[in-house]
């Protein structure tokens, strides 16, 4: 694709990234046909090429009128940043670069309406601390009636206990785990039976104080927040990586996709670029630490059958799809096929909250594909998908690990 920037405006990175990506796409159109707004709404403006095209348009000319600007955020709004389109492009366009960049310059440019802001301003403030995010979720069942539809859905019922932790000393090989912002209080069973199950591979995972990863800022387009939770996360784990900690693990894929970016978003933050693609190079999503251990070891009694839903994080962000549905295989468990299982639930962090009426649609839409060969239980890899699906109230969703964590014999270590 031809640029028309000015050298003058290449003088600004964010510019000489726009026009690199740009470049690289040759407007084929093939990242419509597997994009799920594209696919339900039918405008090219609501697909990745018209997209594109869009924020082409909004960058190249600085002086774009209210309405062009107006329009763009509208239709980048409805964007899942689901990547889809990323593992679709023959040419390897970094669309979700693009997007980051295209969006921030929209905040720039015209800042969204008081009550909007102060709506995501609150998202922001409530969800990103696991405290805050936990009394809200507290509260919430308190006065669920009384919620607008949007957020009654988004309150599931009180979480399952999360149960015993084994030792974090007991075991030489030692990783860290992001705890997340929104997990602790929705399913904080997830990261405990991670626990456990590392446990009885000898893994211990260490606690840190590392919190939201940043994505949830960062996805507001409160990306200079994002930046610094990620420079947070990073102070907090850089002792225990230099004590030969072996990985980041990462349970939630939203935030594994996240935390595997920090490198190239922090590449020219002079004091943390270093730090920054090492903490990368060491995230691996919870199914990349487990496919390389004698699982065989752990007796697992794999005899219900799982329909997996495999999150866009999972098999687009971090190009991981297929490794769940292995793993599970190789402990017995009976997965049921899952049509078009490249399409997004809707979750999308946020998205199912500010755009309420297109996240249903798609959640609904991926249960029909999920539910078709009658599974005992929904299996996924990231809270936002979880909690989406299950707000449905039909077949019940679990984190893949809490599944394999309950089929284990319980005379084993802890």
């Amino acid at each position: 694709m031809q640029t028309q920037f000015s050298l003058k405006a290449l003088e600004d990175p964010r510019i000489r990234e726009a026009d690199r990506v740009l470049r690289s796409c040759v407007h084929c159109g093939f990242c419509n046909a597997t994009c799920p707004t594209y696919l339900l709404l039918g405008d090219e403006r609501d697909g990745p090429r018209g997209r594109i095209y869009l924020m082409k348009n909004l960058l190249e000319d600085t002086g774009a009128e209210a309405a062009v600007t107006a329009e763009t955020r509208l239709h980048l709004d409805r964007c899942l940043t689901c990547r889809n389109c990323e593992t679709t492009c023959p040419s390897g366009v970094e669309y979700h670069t693009l997007l980051d960049i295209g969006r921030a310059e929209i905040e720039a440019r015209s800042p969204r309406p008081l009550p909007e802001r102060l709506f995501r301003d609150l998202l922001r403030y409530a969800m990103r601390s696991p405290r805050r995010a936990g009394a809200l979720f507290a509260t919430g069942r308190l006065f669920r009636p009384l919620l607008p539809g949007r957020l009654r859905d988004k309150i599931p019922p009180r979480p399952a206990p999360s149960g015993v932790r084994p030792d974090p000393a007991r075991h030489p090989r030692r990783m860290l785990i992001l705890e997340g912002c929104v997990q602790p209080g929705l399913s904080p069973n997830t990261n405990a039976a991670t626990a456990r199950v590392l446990d009885r591979l000898g893994i211990s995972l260490l606690p840190a104080a590392a919190g939201c990863c940043g994505a949830l800022d960062f996805h507001l387009n409160a990306q200079t927040p994002g930046l610094d939770r990620a420079r947070a996360n990073i102070d907090a784990w850089w002792p225990a990586i230099e004590a030969g900690a072996e990985a980041v693990v990462q349970t939630a894929s939203g935030c594994g996709a996240f935390v595997k970016d920090y490198g190239r978003m922090l590449a020219d933050d002079p004091t943390y670029a270093e730090k920054a693609a090492r903490v990368s190079a060491l995230t691996r999503d919870l199914v990349e630490v487990l496919a390389n251990e004698p699982l065989e070891s752990l007796g697992v009694r794999g005899d219900r059958s799982l329909a997996f839903q495999c999150p866009c994080t999972l098999q687009h962000g971090q190009r991981l799809g297929g490794q769940v549905e292995a793993l599970l295989r190789r402990l017995d468990f009976r997965l049921t096929p899952v049509a078009d299982a490249h399409l997004c639930c809707g979750s999308a962090g946020t998205y199912s909250i500010t755009q309420p009426e297109l996240s249903r649609r798609l959640r609904d839409q991926k249960l029909r594909a999920l539910e078709a060969g009658g599974p005992d239980v929904i299996a996924t890899a990231n809270i936002g998908c979880q909690t989406h699906l299950a707000s449905a109230g039909r077949t019940p969703v679990r984190h893949w690990i809490e599944i394999v964590d309950a089929a284990l014999p319980k005379n084993g270590p802890l």
